[in-house]
């Protein structure tokens, strides 16, 4: 049976996708503790959420919002790769996973990948895949994800 407060903490940990007046609420804040993440203007953002918005359920951006606070404290993103192999399958790439610091340990992670790959999955996904550092290994695993291959990668700034 599940007790008032576990009740109570899902119901302020909701995940949903991005929202545009998400920005005022630290999204890109959060984003900095992922990687380099330069300041974005209103007017970038915007553009950018209406490109993103406008690839329909191909991109998705998931966010969990702190009722509390107002804050996002946790994101990730999907999007959807359409091959001719596997009759023409589709994979889904997970990328840009992140909770807050002083969010850390409530689970909610876990709750944002389950977003994403439910969401992959319901679109008609063969498998999703992702690249972590052996840091995070760990945690994808207990997600379900098993290590396969090697990562590379090839930067141009």
């Amino acid at each position: 049976m599940q007790n008032n407060k576990d009740s109570n903490e899902a119901e302020a940990y909701q995940v949903r996708k991005l929202e545009i007046t998400d920005k005022s609420k630290g999204f890109m804040e959060l984003l900095q503790q992922l990687t380099v993440c330069d300041p974005v203007s209103d007017e970038e953002f915007q553009n950018r959420f209406e490109e993103l918005k406008s690839c329909g359920d191909d991109h998705v951006i998931c966010v969990i919002e702190d009722a509390t606070s107002s804050k996002i404290i946790a994101t990730g993103s999907v999007f959807i790769e359409k091959k001719f192999i596997r009759g023409c399958g589709k994979v889904g790439h997970i990328e840009d996973i992140v909770v807050d610091s002083s969010a850390r340990g409530l689970q909610l992670g876990k709750k944002v990948v389950g977003f994403l790959v439910d969401h992959a999955r319901s679109n008609g996904c063969y498998k999703v895949i992702l690249d972590c550092s052996d840091d995070n290994k760990a945690f994808y695993e207990k997600c379900g994800f098993k290590e396969k291959e090697i990562q590379m990668v090839k930067y141009f700034i």
